[in-house]
C-alpha cells in the first residue's frame, strides 16, 4: 500500500540564476573557455626573464661560461645518478649510462677550463 505524503516538499518556481548579473556571468564563462581552449595565451603573457648569460653576450668571458656549464653537468650528473637509484633494474643500467656521458662532457669541460688563461 502506497502512503501518500502529507506535507509535499515546497518547491521554489524561481531560477536561482534570476538574481546574477548575466554580464558577469558571460565574462567568467569567457576566462573559463579561455582556460581550457587556449592555454598558450596564459603562458605567453607571463613574464619570464632568462639569465642573460644564455644570451649571445660578449660580456661574458670563456672561463666564466665553461664555469657554468661545468656545474650544470655536474648537477645533471648527479640527479641522474638519483634517478637512477630508483629504477628497476634493466631501466637504472641506462640511466647511469647517460650519467657517465654527462660525466665525461663534465671532465671535457673541466678540462677545457684548465687551459682558459685567466683574465685580469
Amino acid at each position: 500500500m502506497i502512503q501518500s505524503t502529507p506535507h509535499p516538499p515546497v518547491t521554489d518556481p524561481a531560477s536561482p540564476y534570476d538574481s546574477l548579473d548575466p554580464k558577469k556571468l558571460n565574462e567568467a564563462a569567457e576566462r573559463a573557455l579561455d582556460h581550457y581552449l587556449c592555454p598558450g595565451a596564459r603562458i605567453m603573457a607571463t613574464v619570464n626573464e632568462p639569465d642573460p648569460m644564455y644570451f649571445a653576450n660578449p660580456a661574458y668571458n670563456t672561463e666564466s661560461l665553461l664555469a657554468n656549464a661545468s656545474e650544470t653537468l655536474g648537477s645533471a650528473s648527479e640527479m641522474l645518478n638519483n634517478f637512477a637509484a630508483t629504477l628497476a633494474p634493466a631501466d637504472r643500467k641506462t640511466a647511469i649510462g647517460i650519467a657517465q656521458l654527462v660525466m665525461l662532457g663534465e671532465l671535457a669541460v673541466n678540462q677545457a677550463l684548465d687551459h682558459v688563461e685567466p683574465k685580469t
